[in-house]
C-alpha cells in the first residue's frame, strides 16, 4: 500500500458510505464493483473498501437509533479542521459532527446553506486522489443554485481561479473545480439567470469508474439494487448511469 500523504487544500480527499447494513453493503459493493475489504481502525462497524490492493472507500454502520438516510458523503481536506469549521458556521451553514479527533487527523460533518451533506478532514491521507486507479473519477454537487454554492464552498475551502489550491471556473451553466488539470468536482444547478429550482434535492454525488457499464449496472440489479438508463456523460467522454444500493445510498457509475 502506498504511504500517506498530504492533500491539496480544498481537494477532495476522501469518500464514505454510512449503511443501516454493513455486512450487506460489503457484499453488494463487492459484486458490482469487485471490492475487497479490511477492518477499519475506527472499530469493527468501519471497513476500508479496497480496489487492487489500495484503499478508495469507507462503509461505516449507522446506530440503529440513527433515523437518517443512506448515502455517500465526500470528505474535502483543509489545513484547519477549526478554522474551516468557523467559516461554515460565518455563512449560514451547518456543522452537525465535530471537529474531532479521528485517528491521527481530525474530521467533521457538515451540510452546506442547501442541506447537501459534506465532511472535512485535516492531516494525512491515503494514497488516494479523485481520478486516480479506481477512486471517484469526479464529485458533482446537485444543488438549486450551482453559482451561489459555488461562493459557499469557494470560501470555506478557498477554491479560486490562478494558481495554488484549487482551480474554480464556470463554464457552460456550470461550476468546474480542478486541482492542476484533473477535474475533481463539478457544481450543477441551472443558469445563473435562472430561479432556483424548489424541486431539487441537494446532495453531492460519488461517481466511480468502470470499464464495462452494462456488465456493472447488471450486476447491480442483480445484487438487489436498482438503475437508472444508462446516459451520454455531459462532456461527451464516456456513459454513465445512477445507481441505487439496496438501503438506498445512491452512486454514479462512469465509464473510463
Amino acid at each position: 500500500m502506498m504511504p500517506a500523504r498530504t492533500a491539496i487544500g480544498g481537494a477532495p480527499c476522501w469518500v464514505s458510505l454510512m449503511t443501516h447494513d454493513l455486512p450487506g453493503a460489503e457484499k453488494f459493493y463487492g459484486e458490482v464493483l469487485g471490492w475487497n475489504f479490511r477492518p477499519g481502525k475506527m472499530g469493527a462497524e468501519f471497513s476500508i473498501a479496497l480496489a487492487q490492493d489500495q484503499p478508495v472507500a469507507g462503509i461505516g454502520l449507522l446506530p440503529p437509533s440513527l433515523r437518517i438516510a443512506v448515502a455517500w458523503t465526500p470528505y474535502f481536506a483543509v489545513e484547519s479542521a477549526n478554522e474551516t469549521a468557523a467559516r461554515i458556521r460565518e455563512r449560514g451553514a451547518t456543522l452537525a459532527v465535530g471537529p474531532l479527533e479521528l485517528g491521527k487527523g481530525r474530521a467533521a460533518l457538515a451540510a452546506d446553506r442547501d442541506g447537501a451533506v459534506f465532511g472535512l478532514w485535516e492531516g494525512q491521507t491515503l494514497s488516494w486522489a479523485v481520478g486516480e486507479g479506481e477512486a471517484p473519477t469526479c464529485l458533482e454537487l446537485r444543488t438549486r443554485d450551482a453559482f451561489d454554492a459555488a461562493i459557499f464552498y469557494g470560501e470555506v475551502f478557498g477554491w479560486a481561479p490562478g494558481p495554488g489550491g484549487c482551480d474554480i471556473t464556470y463554464e457552460h451553466d456550470e461550476v468546474i473545480v480542478r486541482d492542476g488539470e484533473q477535474t475533481v468536482a463539478a457544481l450543477r444547478g441551472g443558469a445563473v439567470e435562472a430561479a432556483p429550482d424548489p424541486h431539487v434535492r441537494p446532495r453531492w454525488h460519488v461517481s466511480f469508474p468502470v470499464h464495462d457499464i452494462e456488465k456493472v449496472t447488471a450486476a447491480a440489479v442483480s445484487a438487489g439494487g436498482f438503475v437508472l438508463p444508462v446516459t451520454p456523460m455531459v462532456d461527451g467522454s464516456g456513459c454513465q448511469a445512477v445507481v441505487r444500493d439496496p438501503q438506498g445510498g445512491l452512486f454514479t457509475v462512469a465509464t473510463t
